[in-house]
């Protein structure tokens, strides 16, 4: 459902703007908050060619790592063949080098799009201008790139990592605001150099950076793994017992689960001795927060599929697109966990 509405935002974004060259500002603000600025595809409209071939889209996944990802490549898959576009998909594997070969063999194929979701955001510059060179347009997807010339890509569609890491903060400083002294805060990081990583961290950072109680006593990258979530989570309580952690900021579900899962080796009460929250929102996480497990997950919706599928046509069609897209999210508590699980689809 959330997905359909997205899409049918961005239609009506495109509707009202691309081809005229106006945008209506409440439209525009369903998926540009930040107001970037929009920019127009050097493709001229096809409607004719569109007709006699599909399109086709090469598309570097950046891996596999999480449940999240894994929901992502398959909303891409689903979509892609609802839309009747061509998908060439490339699994990274958590290897840049990796998917700079993949993109240097969709631009050999002369493939219409390149989509990309980049596993860190740096040292993007040498492979985008490449893409550039041979006329093909390029979107960045849940993932942001580090470059200067913001013309090396159309737009980038995903979520607003920053503002995930506010919520989380805001939860945790809401949650622990009866609690006296000082609150020691674990926190497992992602993939190091990874957009989520950085921003997730950075927003909540932010946000307790004046809370002189709140400290992040511990931190240490996981790679967005549920085993890697474990295994820091077993270095974390190895600490002596006053050290120990009041709660466990997660930048990702599968993290939280492998660090509950510690914390019960421990002897402790994960959601209860350790307050946990992480991002993401998935199935599994929804059943830990109903369990007890964890108290707060805050939302990033992997069903980009029918989005980027959107974006590629509009695209292909020469239309205006908007330089970043952010879909909208929530945060959800264990009190929501039992009539929300239902509704996840992944």
């Amino acid at each position: 459902m959330r997905t359909a509405k997205w899409c049918l935002a961005l239609l009506l974004l495109l509707l009202l703007g691309g081809c005229s060259g106006s945008r209506d500002n409440n439209a525009q603000a369903l998926l540009m908050p930040h107001n970037f600025p929009a920019v127009e595809t050097s493709l001229p409209p096809t409607a004719n060619s569109e007709a006699a071939k599909p399109i086709v889209l090469g598309f570097s996944q950046l891996g596999s790592e999480s449940t999240w990802r894994e929901a992502n490549t398959a909303s891409i898959r689903e979509a892609a063949g609802e839309a009747g576009i061509t998908l060439i998909l490339k699994n990274a594997g958590q290897d840049q080098q990796k998917q700079f070969d993949a993109i240097r063999s969709f631009i050999r194929s002369k493939v219409d799009v390149i989509a990309i979701a980049p596993v860190v955001q740096s040292g993007w510059e040498t492979i985008l201008l490449e893409i550039k060179q041979a006329g093909i347009p390029v979107i960045l997807l849940d993932r942001s790139a580090n470059v200067e010339d913001s013309s090396l890509y159309v737009t980038f569609i995903g979520s607003d990592f920053y503002e995930e890491g506010v919520k989380a903060a805001k939860y945790v400083i809401d949650k622990m605001r009866h609690h006296s002294g000082v609150i020691n805060i674990a926190e497992l990081q992602g993939t190091v150099g990874s957009t989520p990583s950085i921003d997730r961290g950075r927003g909540f950072r932010k946000m307790i950076g004046d809370k002189q109680n709140f400290r992040i006593t511990v931190t240490a990258p996981a790679d967005f793994t549920q085993s890697g979530g474990r295994e820091v989570m077993k270095r974390f309580l190895q600490q002596p017992r006053e050290k120990w952690s009041h709660v466990l900021y997660s930048h990702n579900d599968d993290m939280a689960i492998g660090a509950a899962e510690a914390i019960i080796e421990a002897g402790l009460i994960p959601g209860t001795d350790i307050i946990i929250v992480s991002v993401d929102g998935t199935r599994r996480a929804f059943e830990q927060m109903a369990a007890g497990r964890i108290n707060a997950v805050v939302e990033c919706n992997p069903l980009l599929g029918p989005l980027l599928m959107q974006a590629v046509k509009e695209i292909m069609a020469g239309r205006t697109l908007p330089k970043r897209m952010v879909t909208p999210e929530g945060i959800y508590t264990q009190e929501l966990a039992g009539m929300e699980m239902e509704n996840r689809k992944y």
